[in-house]
């Protein structure tokens, strides 16, 4: 059962400083040696010095060649015409495609990692498929999902045509098309057309809502009440609506329990669009 179900209250307040989670190295955490404190609108949770050492031996960063794992390469589906390619280490399973928020995918082939990178490769220069979306996409996506068959038809032609292209690596052994569905496990059908967004916290700034859905980092939330810009202590006066949450920018700070009903934390509609820098492309593995 998902530690955050449909209906689940939630009521936080931000702490003191967002702090960089340092570095992951041997299956465990590494405290970050600077102590950096982080922006609290960024997805990223480590500071600049930490986030170079992580690449240094990464697969997303093309800095770990010799893993021995096999790799499963994968499509992945977030909306219509929105398809991309991926690879991730097989033991993963279907992990890496929940967290990035996949409607729909399909695996395509599994072999060596150097062999699912060329098929990656492949598609990219021979059928112009992405590895990356960025999260404006995904979202807009998800407001105007078509029926699961169109999504299912949609993700077999590309995997056919993908199947079909010439020069396909011996070493990566193809997979049968198989359509996997996320939009019940996500709690699509309770996500409305229309969603505000939830910026980044500052410290004593309140988030106070009820679960509605989750997909991948994203949460969405039924908020009690909106304090709006230049509204003093009275609330928005909007009453619930529904606003997403990217989960990211909790990372690193220290949460505590809510002192009120009202959510303090910036919200923006649709329309005003993502702030500046925000809608990078998820972690690749």
């Amino acid at each position: 059962m998902s530690p955050l179900p449909a209906g689940k209250v939630l009521a936080f307040a931000a702490r003191g400083e967002r702090r960089c989670l340092g570095v992951r190295r041997g299956g465990r955490w590494t405290v970050c040696p600077y102590g950096a404190v982080l922006a609290g609108d960024s997805a990223r949770d480590q500071c600049a010095s930490c986030a170079r050492l992580d690449r240094s031996r990464s697969v997303a960063a093309d800095t770990m060649a010799d893993d021995p794992r096999p790799y499963g390469v994968y499509l992945a589906y977030f909306g219509r015409g929105l398809l991309k390619v991926g690879i991730t280490a097989a033991e993963r399973g279907p992990a890496r495609l929940v967290e990035q928020g996949a409607v729909a995918y399909a695996w395509l082939g599994r072999g060596p990692l150097m062999a699912a990178r060329r098929a990656e490769a492949l598609l990219g220069s021979a059928l112009a498929v992405p590895d990356r979306f960025g999260k404006t996409a995904k979202r807009a996506a998800r407001g105007a999902l078509p029926p699961l068959g169109d999504r299912r038809a949609e993700l077999a032609h590309l995997h056919d045509a993908a199947r079909e292209l010439p020069g396909w690596p011996e070493t990566l052994e193809p997979v049968g098309f198989e359509c996997v569905d996320h939009a019940e496990l996500f709690g699509l059908g309770r996500v409305p057309a229309e969603v505000a967004e939830l910026g980044g916290l500052a410290a004593g700034e309140e988030i106070v809502g009820e679960v509605v859905a989750g997909v991948g980092s994203d949460l969405y939330l039924r908020l009690r009440d909106v304090r709006l810009p230049g509204a003093g202590e009275a609330p928005g006066g909007g009453g619930p609506q529904v606003a997403v949450l990217d989960l990211r920018v909790l990372s690193g700070w220290v949460l505590g329990a809510a002192s009120g009903t009202v959510t303090t934390v910036p919200v923006r509609g649709r329309e005003d669009g993502p702030a500046e820098g925000h809608d990078g492309q998820e972690g690749l593995f």
